[in-house]
């Protein structure tokens, strides 16, 4: 199970790869605005805040759930093709693809933390690092025009859902003692809640705007691709290492890592030409990314009953309600006033650190 929950990590970042760093460049090349970008690429993460409140209402993220969501993702992937020159026909498949990555990740997260655990999951999720950096300095290379990158998309799809599969098929064989009928509330942890939506609103101009922001001021998109790889070089680092640090207290991590967050970003605002900078800002992707991530599941593992529910609502919450923020902010910003892209990353990113600051931590053992 664990070496096929790794493979299953190392496509689907993989995916993730050629979607946040490749598809944005790719639509620029094809004469899409930055607002129309924008949009385009933040219909994905808004989807993934919508679903979870499904799940209140009486909807399970049970293996079928996740057998469709497989199969969605797959058909959003393989629809960029033909419907690369079309606004709303791009539009229309990445709500689709949105839909199937925002059912998948948190079904095998679970999975991955009840049967590896907190310490020894790093060591595992850092092969999804690898599939992120790996098909980055491949397709850089191969990228020769729009119709490559969406190929490997499509592949990575197609690894993604061979692997899942494989993975839902054998958890349905050994399924977990832990019931899914537990209530879920978010309210008394809400500024919890609204720390993880600011930080990833923080993220929302990194994701969708790096590669464009990077080469608009001068980087080659080859040295654009090295700064993506160098974050998760330090990511994979941070990973491996981090099992000691999650045994200190968890709230002061996610404090600690969102106000590093902030730094990073205001070095990126101030310093775009400058290529060494640049490289040592991305060395706080092992905070701002690996160790807050890790440390924010394991908190909502604890935490809560609903375990797979309040995987879902982190995932909602921050990566899709924060990168939708994000991504459409970013596109009001870069067509606007781009000089001020990243001064917006920090703001949010110092907003997210005062929540988790003002945040009284309420015993991990409550399961609420």
């Amino acid at each position: 199970m664990i070496v096929l929950v790794a493979l299953f990590y190392f496509f689907y970042f993989a995916l993730i790869g050629v979607h946040i760093i490749f598809v944005p460049k790719i639509l620029s090349m094809g004469g899409m605005s930055s607002m129309e970008i924008g949009v385009i690429l933040a219909c994905a993460p808004l989807v993934r805040f919508a679903i979870p409140f499904l799940f209140l209402r009486g909807f399970k993220l049970d293996s079928r759930t996740f057998y469709t969501s497989l199969s969605l993702m797959t058909i959003g992937a393989a629809g960029f093709y033909p419907s690369l020159e079309h606004f709303w026909a791009l539009l229309g498949v990445n709500i689709l693809f949105g839909i199937g990555i925002a059912l998948v990740l948190p079904y095998v997260e679970v999975i991955a933390l009840e049967r590896i655990g907190g310490e020894r999951y790093g060591k595992i999720r850092l092969f999804g690092s690898l599939g992120f950096i790996a098909v980055a300095l491949l397709l850089v290379r191969w990228l020769t025009s729009s119709q490559v990158g969406i190929g490997f998309l499509i592949a990575m799809a197609v690894g993604t859902l061979i692997f899942g599969g494989i993975v839902g098929s054998l958890h349905r064989k050994h399924p977990s003692a832990q019931e899914e009928d537990a209530t879920f509330n978010p309210l008394p942890h809400l500024p919890l809640w609204i720390g993880f939506f600011l930080m990833q609103v923080s993220f929302g101009p990194f994701y969708n705007f790096f590669t464009i922001y990077a080469t608009d001021h001068g980087i080659s998109l080859e040295s654009t691709v090295w700064l993506w790889g160098f974050g998760v070089a330090a990511e994979i680092l941070m990973f491996y290492f981090q099992g000691p640090l999650l045994r200190r207290n968890l709230w002061h991590i996610l404090q600690l890592t969102a106000f590093i967050t902030a730094v990073r970003w205001l070095m990126v605002d101030l310093f775009p030409t400058s290529l060494p900078l640049l490289f040592l800002s991305q060395t706080f992707h092992a905070f701002s990314f690996a160790l807050f991530h890790t440390a924010a599941i394991s908190v909502l593992f604890s935490l809560y009953s609903a375990r797979r529910l309040s995987q879902q609502f982190f995932f909602g919450i921050s990566y899709g309600l924060g990168g939708f923020v994000g991504a459409l902010g970013g596109g009001v910003l870069y067509q606007y006033t781009p000089d001020y892209l990243f001064a917006g990353s920090a703001l949010a990113a110092l907003g997210a650190g005062v929540a988790f600051r003002a945040y009284t931590p309420k015993p991990l053992a409550s399961h609420e």
